[in-house]
């Protein structure tokens, strides 16, 4: 029950809910308020016969609004009557009212027409003056602008870009908002960012003209800043070696004078050549109109691009250069490559520079070192590379004065260039060695026209003539009377002349080096050390052991050598005078020069002795003996004399050698003899010997010992000569005498008279003489074998060779 009764208390509250939604509803309907969908869906929701109940509520209403009209009309129905009645009695005159209206307004309108005519006539014309008025101010807010178009248009007709816009930029911002409703301001504004690319696009062509312009002339440019640096330079050097010369600095008179007139020459010129270019002075940037990147930079920069014209500028910049730094092949071989190279590197960087110091950011010191350290560092690999290719040394010292010239321009712009002048140290290596193997061929040239010979002088003058060449000395030939002869051969000053030619031209690479005089001077005397150790002292060598050249050759070399060797101190001292140096300053090195003509003249001496030894063999390859002959000729063999005479007359040639030379030279040619002759005796292929061809044999080594006597070298001591005969000379005594029991006897002691006879040596020829007499005795006398004489002589022999043989074998277990 409770359940059924709580159920009816819900459907009785839904129930008046509903009828208040329906009120609502109608109250909505009557306002008139649209629309009057939300109160219509709220009406007809999902309970069942909603549209019914809605249906009746609103019936019931329209009646009861029915009701209210109703009595409304009941209640004004009698005011409505009366004034119906009214109006019927006022209709009559308002038909005459109309009546007097119409004629009223007719005879109005027919007297107006005329000022109605004219009123519209004035209408009229304030409209038209209206209008022309608002014309007007209209062009005149339009005339600017189009006259700032058309000047816009002038300026990119003259390529007066920049200024084109700035005309675009007052354009946009000043004139065009005003008179932006005109449709040809928007044809304006739409043509202004074409004018902008237009304008881009034609600087940047005129950038890639100016950059193509620049890479063909760089070179112009480049030597353009190369000789003003130079003149400069020139000036500079000039005005200085003018005042040393003005307060005399160290330098001998002759040498001042010659400097003061080259100065005076100098200056002379270069005042002169300012004079003709004082009016006109181009530097090299007046060469280059750099128009073109000043307006493109302007332009991207107006137009907001400025980085990328920067980058772009500097990428094109670096392509140019790698094109720049890339020698040709061929540059190597004249000087005229080598300038141009460095030409078009100066007008490079040249341009670089003048854009680092006339533009604000478009290149910095920052790239523009990096771009110089790279470039250099291309610069040293080629100059190193194509350097190694030149073998003239003018070539080489035309590539350093380049080098010199292009390093101080570069500097003068602010570039460091210390590698380059490290680079120049290594070039003068080269520059040397070239010097060398030109001065190698000069001085082979010298020795293959000389004629090894004293120098013959007929009167003062050519005397003078070869002392101003070469300083010699000597007061003893200076007390002879003309014609004389020098001792040196013509090659000696030739040499020493070339050699101050060669300290020339090695003077001629350090100038300019910014180095000090004690480096210059360390510099010259190591060159000259090596011009003398290496290149003259190789040169000699050759030419001593060349085939051609004999004894007196030799001769004459020794005494050239020894004049050259004193002659190094006059070096020493010409090298001081021209860098004003003293050679007592402790880091001053000497010239090696004395070891140098030492060891030619020792060479010289050993050629000497080697060639006298060889001429002693060729006398002695045609010595003709008879080794079987029974008796001697009675005097001494014919090549024997021949050979002792041209010792004698080749020792006479000796006289000017020092004595000490000499000496030598007879002493091993006496040995050398002597061993020959023993070597003859000695020889295995000499089966037999007679006694006759020993007597013949002992009378040659008389004469030889008849030679060694006479002196034909002075200075020796006694009979130290004839010592080198002594082996023979006690070999043939102990033949010719047949001494045997005094030889076996005293064999061994110091006092014994055959001292110096080996017994190999006596077993040997004794065996040959055994075999001489046996072969004898069978051709004289066929019954010699029968004879007591020969047969006890036979028996000794063979008892002294039996003894002998003991000997040798003693002293061979002994050994």
């Amino acid at each position: 029950m409770a359940r059924k009764s709580k159920s009816n208390l819900s459907e009785l509250y839904l129930e008046e809910n509903k009828d208040q939604i329906y009120e609502n509803a109608l109250a909505e309907i009557q306002s008139f308020e649209l629309p009057l969908g939300t109160t219509l869906r709220s009406v007809y929701d999902d309970q069942p016969n909603a549209h019914q109940k809605f249906m009746e509520k609103l019936d019931a209403c329209i009646r009861n609004h029915d009701r209210e009209i109703e009595k409304m009309c009941n209640f004004h129905h009698q005011g409505f009557v009366d004034a119906i009645t009214e109006l019927l009695k006022v209709r009559a005159d308002a038909e005459k009212l109309k009546v007097q209206v119409t004629d009223t307004n007719r005879r109005l309108q027919d007297a107006g027409k005329e000022v109605i005519a004219q009123t519209e006539e004035i209408i009229r014309c304030r409209v038209q003056q209206r209008n022309i008025t608002t014309v007007v101010e209209k062009l005149q807010l339009c005339l600017p602008v189009l006259e700032m178009y058309s000047k816009l248009k002038e300026q990119m007709s003259v390529k007066r870009y920049y200024s084109a816009l700035k005309t675009m930029e007052q354009l946009e911002n000043l004139y065009l908002p005003r008179v932006s409703q005109y449709r040809f301001c928007q044809i304006m504004i739409e043509n202004l960012p074409k004018l902008r690319e237009e304008i881009k696009e034609i600087s940047m062509s005129d950038l890639k003209d100016f950059l193509e312009s620049i890479r063909k002339h760089s070179d112009r440019i480049g030597e353009t800043a190369m000789k003003q640096a130079q003149q400069q330079k020139t000036f500079s050097t000039a005005l200085q070696k003018q005042h040393n010369v003005n307060y005399g600095r160290n330098t001998p008179l002759g040498r001042n004078r010659i400097l003061e007139s080259k100065n005076e020459i100098t200056l002379k010129r270069t005042f002169e050549d300012e004079d003709e270019h004082e009016e006109e002075v181009l530097t090299a940037q007046d060469l280059v109109d750099f128009s073109p990147v000043y307006r493109c930079l302007h332009i991207y920069s107006v137009l907001g691009d400025g980085e990328i014209f920067e980058n772009y500028y500097r990428k094109q910049r670096r392509k140019q250069a790698r094109l720049v730094l890339q020698p040709q092949s061929s540059m190597h071989e004249t000087v005229e490559g080598y300038r141009r190279y460095f030409s078009q590197i100066v007008g490079f960087f040249v341009v670089e520079d003048h854009i680092l110091h006339v533009t604000q950011g478009l290149v910095t010191r920052t790239y523009t070192d990096e771009l110089w350290n790279m470039a250099l560092s291309k610069i040293i690999a080629v100059l190193r590379t194509h350097s190694s290719y030149c073998s003239d040394p003018d070539l080489v010292l035309e590539l350093k004065n380049l080098i010199v010239v292009f390093a101080d321009t570069l500097q003068g712009y602010g570039f460091p260039v210390n590698r380059l002048f490290d680079l120049l140290f290594e070039i003068r290596d080269q520059y040397n060695e070239t010097l060398l193997k030109k001065w190698s061929g000069l001085f082979r040239d010298i020795f293959e026209a000389d004629n090894y010979s004293p120098i013959p002088v007929a009167n003062e003058e050519e005397y003078r003539i070869v002392i101003s060449k070469f300083p010699f000395q000597d007061p003893e030939l200076d007390k002879q009377s003309f014609p004389k002869k020098l001792p040196m051969s013509q090659s000696v000053p030739q040499i020493y002349m070339q050699v101050k030619e060669f300290i020339y031209a090695s003077l001629k690479f350090s100038e300019s080096l910014h180095r000090s005089s004690t480096e210059i001077d360390d510099m010259l005397r190591k060159s000259t050390n090596l011009l003398l150790t290496r290149t003259l002292s190789s040169c000699l060598q050759n030419l001593i052991k060349k085939p051609h050249i004999g004894l007196t050759e030799l001769v004459q070399i020794i005494i050239n050598t020894t004049h050259l060797e004193q002659a190094c101190k006059y070096l020493e001292d010409f090298i001081s005078n021209i860098t004003n140096i003293s050679q007592l300053t402790v880091h001053t090195a000497r010239l090696y020069g004395l070891s140098t003509f030492k060891d030619a003249r020792h060479a010289a001496e050993g050629e000497i002795y080697t060639k006298l030894n060889q001429k002693i063999d060729e006398f002695i390859q045609i010595a003709d003996y008879d080794w079987t002959m029974s008796e001697s000729d009675g005097r001494a063999s014919g090549y024997l004399m021949d050979l002792i005479n041209f010792l004698r007359s080749t020792f006479q040639v000796f006289t000017h050698l020092p004595g000490k030379v000499a000496q030598t030279a007879c002493m091993s040619a006496c040995q050398h003899l002597s061993m020959s002759l023993m070597q003859m005796l000695l020889d295995s292929e000499l089966k037999q010997i007679s006694m006759g061809a020993i007597q013949q044999f002992n009378l040659d080594v008389i004469q030889c010992e008849l030679f060694a006597s006479s002196e034909p070298v002075p200075g020796f001591q006694g009979d130290t000569l004839q010592l080198a005969f002594i082996d023979l000379r006690q070999l043939l005594d102990l033949f010719m005498v047949w001494d045997w029991s005094t030889y076996l006897a005293d064999y061994g002691q110091a006092t014994s008279k055959y001292l110096r006879v080996n017994p190999s040596t006596a077993l040997t020829l004794l065996e040959k003489v055994h075999r001489g007499m046996k072969d004898s005795s069978k051709k004289n006398n066929i019954f010699a074998q029968f004879r007591k004489n020969d047969r006890d002589k036979q028996k000794l022999i063979e008892t002294v060779v039996k003894q002998l043989r003991s000997l040798v074998n003693g002293m061979s277990q002994h050994t």
